[in-house]
């Protein structure tokens, strides 16, 4: 029998979650929640694109409690921990790429209560945070002994991230630097991404200070720099990067960071990408040092991106190939170090 999925929230990821539930040969799509009400009372399928599935879309939350179903794929812009808990009680698996990745004790406290009340799990995933941040630096580290450095690192043209309220009212590109560095943004990041650090930090071993350094920087627009968002003016913000830090005494063990630009042109300080342009890369050093450079979650080009943002659709999958790993799993909150080896499916006309 295949597992029952509703998905939550139909925006970037939750298209492409809807995509992967659909051509996943464990998971049938029984459910959509919508915040818009004109997205409610519609076929799942129209709201993504193809043909029509039979799932209608709803704006009720309680239509969604009362739904029969195997696990939801929680995919808003901004969690809600009372949302979580409620379906977590509903006898609903959730897993979400907006949190819960390696909570501690006041982040989990509650969540860990309504999964086990409702005899649920509650796994955070996703791709940075999560996967590139944490999980993988890790899985690679087993080739490594007396490791005293893990990194992983994203470059990425924000160019190519669809969703403009949030480029330029959350994360502050086309503000002031004053504006930008009061903005909610390193609040936001800091959740996930202080987590992933601790992973690394508590799975390797390190004796590091339980604090996590958050340190960020701006660069400015020396020029009009086009942009989907507008443009981007001299003295605006126009590239951030955002840095995490575990260390011991003074040595830092573990580092994490993005680099987000609205491309290389006209900033200032003068930023680039490098030869090797947008990629996620991950380093550990021990013996012997190794780096890894991942190609492909990036689009090819702005035009290609605001089509079909690969970083989105690779976010969304780890949350779909990872469901019937987190429906199996003992109920309470599930981490990458609680469940097992996760692969894609094949295609489905190659099964």
């Amino acid at each position: 029998m295949a597992l029952r999925v509703v998905q939550w929230a139909t925006g970037g990821v939750g298209v492409a979650a809807i995509r992967g539930v659909l051509e996943h040969p464990d998971l049938e799509l029984v459910g959509c929640w919508v915040h818009s009400k004109a997205k409610g009372g519609r076929d799942v399928g129209e709201l993504v694109g193809l043909e029509p599935t039979g799932v209608t879309a709803t704006t009720s939350v309680e239509d969604i409690l009362a739904l029969e179903a195997d696990a939801v794929l929680y995919s808003p812009l901004m969690p809600d921990p009372a949302e979580v808990a409620a379906l977590l009680r509903s006898g609903k698996n959730v897993v979400t790429p907006v949190g819960w990745f390696y909570p501690g004790a006041t982040e989990s406290g509650p969540l860990r209560t309504a999964a086990e009340e409702g005899g649920v799990t509650l796994h955070g995933t996703g791709i940075a945070p999560g996967g590139i941040s944490d999980k993988f630096p890790l899985m690679m580290s087993i080739m490594s002994t007396g490791v005293t450095f893990v990194r992983a690192e994203e470059f990425s043209d924000l160019r190519t991230y669809d969703a403009p309220d949030v480029v330029r009212h959350v994360m502050g590109f086309g503000d002031t630097p004053e504006k930008a560095l009061r903005g909610p943004m390193q609040k936001l990041l800091d959740g996930g991404f202080i987590q992933s650090v601790k992973m690394i930090v508590d799975t390797v071993g390190f004796a590091a200070d339980p604090r996590i350094r958050a340190t960020q920087e701006i660069a400015v627009a020396t020029a009009p720099i086009a942009s989907p968002i507008g443009a981007i003016e001299p003295g605006q913000v126009a590239a951030r990067k955002f840095h995490w830090e575990a260390l011991v005494g003074d040595e830092v063990v573990v580092r994490v960071t993005v680099n987000w630009f609205m491309g290389q042109e006209h900033l200032d300080p003068p930023w680039t990408f490098g030869p090797a342009g947008e990629r996620y890369e991950m380093e550990a050093k021990g013996n012997p040092d190794f780096a890894v450079t991942i190609k492909g979650f990036q689009p090819e080009s702005v035009d290609e991106g605001l089509e079909s943002n690969n970083g989105i659709v690779a976010t969304a999958a780890h949350c779909v190939n990872s469901i019937p790993a987190v429906c199996a799993a003992a109920p309470g909150i599930a981490t990458y170090l609680d469940l097992p080896l996760i692969s894609g499916k094949a295609a489905p006309h190659l099964r």
